[in-house]
Formats: C-alpha cells, sequence, structure tokens
C-alpha cells in the first residue's frame, strides 16, 4: 500500500509527534510511507524521521501555509498514492481543493487532532468546513469528545471514526539513564519538580501553572519541556512573580523519558485538548497526572489522575500540595496513571489505523 502523510509541517507538536512515532511503523508492516511538508524548516521531529529511512518531501522552505497556490504544487503529489492522510489546518483544505484538480481517484483521510479551532466560531467556515469534510473517505478523531464536538459542528458523517493516539509505553517505563536530576536538566536533586511537555501557545496555558507556584512552598520548581510563540511571555510572567530561580525553561528535548523519570509530578494546564499526548506519557513513566478538566485531556486522565476547574490556579495550587505532602496517595495515584498509559500503547494505534486504511483502499 502507498501511504502519503501530509502536514503542515514537522515543529514539535501533538500531531506531529504522532507522525514521527506511526509512520516508521507502518514503514516496519511492508507500506511504501512517505510525508510532504507544506514548509519543511529543520526540526528535530524531521530529523529523526530522517534517520528512520522515512522520505520526506515539501514545498517550499518557510512558506506561507496559508498561500492558496500551495494547492497546485500539491497536485502532482497526491496522484501517486493509493491513499493520501492529511493533518491540520490548512493542509485539509488544501489537499481536498488539489484533488478536485487533480482528477485523481486517491483516497482521502483526515484526522482530527482537537475538539476546538477558531474557524468554528466564524460562521463562514463553518458551511466551508462541512464542504472540505465531506471531501474526506474516511475522517479519524482521537478522542470521543472530538467526534462528539465534530459531528455537532459538521452534522452527523457515517464517516467520523475513533483512534485513540498512543505511545511506546515501554520506552516510558524503562529506567533512565542517569539517577542524577542535576547532571540531566541542571536543576537541584532535593527539590519536588512538577514538568510540563507542552508548546507555548494559548491553548497549553503554561500561565495557570506558573501562578500556582505563588502559593507554593520554595521547595517546589517546575520544568517547562518545549518551546514556541509565547514562552517569552511565560519568561516575563515569572520575573514579574520573581519566581524566576524556582521555574526552568528547558526548551525542545529529545530525552522526554528521561527527563520525565525524574519528575515527582507532571502537570497539563491546557484551556482544550483534543486528546492530552503529553498527559500519556507522564502517566506511562509512572507519574501522578494532573490535568485541567477540559474534554478530550479529562477523557484520558479522569478516573486515574486529578482535574480541576482550568484557568484555577488556586484549585491546581491545592491539589498539588495535597501531593506534596501526601507520598503515599502520590504513589497510588502513580500507579493508576501507569495502568490507564497501557490502554493508549502504539500497538493499539498502529493496529487500527492500519485497518482503516486496508477498508478504504478495498471499498
Amino acid at each position: 500500500m502507498k501511504l502519503l502523510h501530509i502536514i503542515n509541517s514537522l515543529q514539535v507538536g501533538g500531531a506531529e509527534k504522532l507522525l514521527v512515532d506511526l509512520i516508521p511503523l507502518l514503514k516496519e508492516l511492508g507500506h511504501t510511507v512517505d510525508i510532504l511538508l507544506l514548509n519543511g524548516v529543520d526540526s528535530c521531529f524531521k530529523r529523526q524521521l530522517e534517520l528512520s529511512g522515512i522520505k520526506i518531501n515539501y514545498l517550499g522552505i518557510n512558506n506561507n501555509i496559508y498561500n492558496p497556490f500551495l494547492i497546485f504544487k500539491l497536485v502532482k503529489y497526491i496522484k501517486k498514492y493509493d491513499i493520501v492522510h492529511v493533518h491540520l489546518f490548512p493542509s485539509q483544505y488544501w489537499v481536498a481543493i488539489a484533488k478536485l484538480f487533480s482528477f485523481s481517484k486517491v483516497k482521502l483521510i483526515t484526522t482530527e487532532h482537537s475538539t476546538s479551532n477558531r474557524r468554528r466560531n466564524i460562521p463562514f467556515f463553518k458551511y466551508l468546513d462541512i464542504i472540505i469534510y465531506r471531501c474526506y473517505s474516511k475522517i479519524i478523531c482521537i478522542s470521543d469528545k472530538t467526534k462528539d464536538t465534530l459531528a455537532e459542528y459538521i452534522g452527523k458523517e457515517n464517516n467520523l471514526e475513533v483512534i485513540y493516539n498512543g505511545i511506546d509505553v515501554d520506552k516510558y517505563k524503562r529506567e533512565t539513564r542517569t539517577q542524577s536530576r542535576e547532571e540531566l536538566c541542571n536543576i537541584p536533586n532535593y527539590c519536588f519538580l512538577i514538568e510540563q511537555i507542552a508548546g507555548f501557545r494559548i491553548q497549553k496555558d503554561q500561565d495557570t501553572l506558573i501562578r500556582s507556584l505563588i502559593l507554593l512552598p520554595d521547595n517546589i520548581h517546575i520544568a517547562f519541556i518545549g518551546d514556541g510563540e509565547r514562552k517569552c511571555i511565560c519568561e516575563k510572567l515569572v520575573d514579574s512573580l520573581k519566581l524566576s530561580s524556582r521555574v526552568h525553561f528547558l526548551g525542545i528535548r529529545d530525552d522526554v523519558p528521561d527527563l520525565l523519570k525524574v519528575a515527582d509530578l507532571v502537570v497539563m494546564s491546557s484551556h482544550w485538548e483534543g486528546f492530552g499526548l503529553a498527559a500519556v506519557e507522564g502517566m506511562a513513566a509512572k507519574k501522578a497526572v494532573i490535568a485541567s478538566n477540559v474534554e478530550g485531556l479529562a477523557e484520558v486522565v479522569q478516573g486515574a489522575g486529578l482535574l480541576f476547574k482550568k484557568g484555577d490556579n488556586i484549585e491546581l495550587s491545592s491539589l498539588i500540595m495535597n501531593l506534596y505532602k501526601d507520598e503515599m496517595e502520590r504513589n497510588r495515584i502513580a500507579s493508576a496513571c501507569l495502568d490507564r498509559s497501557k490502554e493508549y500503547d502504539i500497538s493499539i494505534m498502529l493496529k487500527n489505523y492500519e485497518r482503516v486504511y486496508k477498508e478504504i483502499v478495498n471499498g
């Protein structure tokens, strides 16, 4: 089977991480799998896939991904494959339109990665989205809430299917290469360390976690793993609250499993999420996870980790304080989180994706 995955870029994010993990496994099953990027800017994910022997094409470096003329560049690519699998806006739009120009019988699939986006608040886009989504033979939703919100938005469709994101659980369960936190990330071993893995975007709401630190003992520190346009805003917030000695910005790292092993707690404070892959990573590393009670993320964490009202730094600080003081409860929650993470092993996701591809190709 010849598969092409198209995405805006391979900058760090949940959808991009999905491709980094999934595509080499599909190749191992004997499929021809390539990637096409609207913007081929360099990134650690891009380099990781290239080292795996995955063919990566791109339409340009530092392209404006919202340029509709990219449609005409896409036409020559999509005709060569049995299935084109598309991720994220505007790739979803450009590929759907490119197929019309290509007169190709290629089958289109897209994955819906979030429960919300800004287009859904604009009436014009609702009608346009309905047309675009109907160009896809299958829409894979990464959680039940993602499916429910999309069905409500575009109308009930029989081509929506839930396939949960997955991770290599064993990779996060393995022991870290070093037991020294100071050696790994230059953070004191004596402190109680909270970690968050997320891009610095409005969606991720690092601000609430930072503000929670004001109400917590000086021994509690935060490490942020990731980068993005709001990083400088968060750094200024940390400075204004005089928390610089307790908040650590580690940037983009390729040793996330090791970093999680030296954490005491994982917190996801998002305003919205389609799924919450970083929460699953924390659970697989056998860490207690606290997450905002938002659709998608709560679906993953509820019943194993703890939930708080989004944006409520006071409730969040209270939950953190309780687990800081009660190691036995923290360990109990961590064990429950590890058990939950096994439901999201990448082998399950791989099996379901391959099943969908075969169903589409066969009819």
